[in-house]
């Protein structure tokens, strides 16, 4: 991979890091006990039984989008790591290079479209 498309990429893969963050705070606070970790935070409306039960459906929701967000924020984090340490852009099982095309698609991508595909047809 040239230079210039690992630029581009980490630059990519810096924004949406940025994105998954603020959009993380907006609902969560970090966990005291681990800086990488976070906690949906259970907004209390009112004390009306409708109030009650639309708080807890708003905290469940929050915390699958906690989740998922947390995941994804993961997965850019590791893909930087990788871009850190010259490890980018390699598929993690055959470590032959993932096409450019794929990882302009998909930064995070930690495999090549063929491995990918032989662990989802398992």
């Amino acid at each position: 991979m040239n230079k210039k498309d690992l630029a581009e990429i980490k630059k990519i893969l810096e924004k949406e890091k940025t994105d998954l963050e603020a959009e993380l705070a907006k609902f969560t606070k970090k966990s005291p006990h681990n800086p990488d970790n976070y906690e949906a935070q259970f907004d209390e409306v009112g004390n009306d039984e409708s109030e009650n039960s639309s708080e807890v459906a708003q905290y469940g929701f929050n915390l699958s989008l906690e989740k998922t967000l947390e995941k994804s924020l993961r997965d850019v984090n590791k893909s930087l790591d990788r871009v850190k340490k010259d490890d980018y852009g390699k598929c993690q099982y055959c470590h032959q290079e993932i096409d450019i095309k794929r990882l302009k698609a998909r930064p995070t991508s930690s495999a090549c479209v063929s491995c990918k595909t032989k662990l989802k047809s398992l």
